[in-house]
């Protein structure tokens, strides 16, 4: 190992064990925020390139796309994030080579992955739009943009799972200068195609998708010249290692196919009861979404390797500081998003839909003020779900995914089908507060876990100093 990459493993290392969390959530979260948000920045900004400049057709086949393209890079997360909580504590453990026989394995996988569900979203396009309810134009236009994604998929899927590798490594503004240059790439070359070319809604879908190649290569050329805390070796496979890898990843692939599940059926139901007005909207709604939820993915996930190596090195007092911190500034964070959902939903709107469509923007206008409430309580079960995710409590990350992302959802559906499109917009406020109180729930019963260990963890140190 050469003297940079010694280097690089020391500042990481001292960085999760030894810096004062709250010095450290400034060090860590608010960059993985900004990171995280930029890499997001490229969906807000392709559904306004989309909206603007090739229509509401082209807008509503986007959002009836994209469910199936989220799933497209499911597998891949569910790798890369079931991937890294093992690697920080293998290295809060003091065993390197099995963090950088974990990371190898996963990288390998994750290509795998992609080839694999780009072959068959390609082939499957066409039905799964059709089974969504679309015709004609419409159909055409979703189906072309979900094939390009599925085509890119075995170079464009790794990009995500590297952004958490870098942050193990202590490369957290190294992460966040790429996930900027991503989101540049993407829109510049989106601007080109559409605005200069005149490319159809497939020329979004490239854009997008070079832009993440360009910085997938850059990401991996680092991890290839040994450079970083992690390094590439000879993989060594095992049956214990894919099921620590899926365990540890599942909480985040159940959200992600429990999630676009519930986006198909909003948008199969939507389609039926308001049109492409209706499903236009639930794309303002998510775009909406897809600025604030990258904020507090960002916190909390740049806080996970942190966690995750104080957990392995038996630091719980540490633990439990940093996710106060974590805790904290995501209530923050989400009460201030509620606020600006509520006071300016004209203008969020606009950003989508040109001024000659009166009926969809008084229909999205309501529906941002009734989703802003969504807010008031979200951001305590996504804390939560984070947290337990980096001290390896899958099952408890997993319900608490699947609850908010599937049953909760599907549960208001019944219940508030009366209330027509008000209760599809109240949907999510609802799912929020009942996420809140099972995460609750659940994070009492771990408390329990927690005290008992740090009993066990200041016996151990008292009798060592004796």
């Amino acid at each position: 190992m050469n003297e940079e990459s010694e280097r690089s493993n020391m500042d990481s290392k001292y960085l999760f064990s030894k810096v004062a969390p709250t010095k450290l959530f400034f060090i860590a979260a608010l960059p993985g925020a900004v990171s995280m948000l930029a890499s997001a920045l490229y969906q807000l900004l392709d559904g306004i390139f989309v909206g603007r400049i090739l229509g509401d057709t082209a807008f509503a086949a986007l959002n009836l796309a994209m469910p199936f393209v989220i799933i497209n890079f499911a597998l891949a997360d569910l790798i890369g994030v079931g991937s890294s909580v093992p690697i920080s504590i293998s290295l809060g453990k003091k065993e390197d080579e099995e963090a950088n026989n974990i990371f190898t394995c996963a990288v390998l996988l994750i290509v795998g992955a992609g080839i694999m569900i780009g072959l068959i979203l390609f082939a499957a396009a066409p039905l799964l739009i059709r089974l969504m309810g679309a015709e004609g134009e419409f159909a055409s236009f979703a189906v072309q943009y979900l094939r390009v994604y599925a085509i890119c998929s075995p170079v464009t899927t790794i990009v995500f799972a590297m952004d958490n590798y870098l942050r193990i490594c202590g490369q957290i503004r190294g992460s966040m200068y790429l996930n900027i240059l991503m989101s540049a790439l993407s829109a510049g070359l989106e601007f080109l195609f559409l605005g200069v070319l005149g490319f159809g809604i497939w020329g979004a879908a490239l854009a997008t998708c070079l832009g993440m190649m360009v910085c997938a290569l850059i990401a991996l050329y680092p991890f290839l010249r040994g450079k970083f805390l992690l390094h590439f070796r000879r993989p060594r496979f095992s049956l214990r290692l894919i099921r620590q890898i899926i365990a540890c990843g599942s909480p985040n692939f159940l959200n992600n196919i429990a999630g676009r599940i519930t986006s198909i059926l909003m948008n199969a139901i939507l389609l039926r009861i308001g049109g492409e007005n209706a499903v236009s909207v639930y794309g303002i709604l998510m775009y909406a979404d897809g600025f604030i939820q990258p904020l507090l993915y960002g916190m909390c996930d740049s806080l996970q390797p942190a966690v995750g190596f104080n957990w392995g090195a038996g630091n719980y007092h540490r633990v439990s500081a940093i996710e106060r911190c974590c805790f904290t500034a995501s209530g923050i964070l989400s009460a201030l998003s509620a606020v600006v959902l509520f006071l300016f939903p004209g203008q969020i709107t606009h950003l989508f839909v040109g001024g000659d469509s009166t009926e969809l923007l008084l229909m999205a206008e309501g529906a941002l003020r009734l989703f802003a409430a969504t807010y008031v309580t979200r951001w305590f079960s996504f804390a939560s779900q984070s947290y337990m995710l980096a001290v390896e409590k899958p099952v408890f990350a997993s319900i608490i995914s699947v609850s908010t992302a599937l049953l909760f959802p599907v549960i208001l559906i019944a219940a508030l089908w009366p209330l027509g499109l008000t209760g599809i917009w109240l949907n999510f406020a609802g799912t929020a507060l009942l996420a809140a109180v099972l995460s609750a729930f659940l994070l009492k019963r771990f408390q329990k876990e927690m005290k008992s260990r740090m009993k066990a963890s200041s016996a151990r140190t008292q009798g060592a100093d004796v």
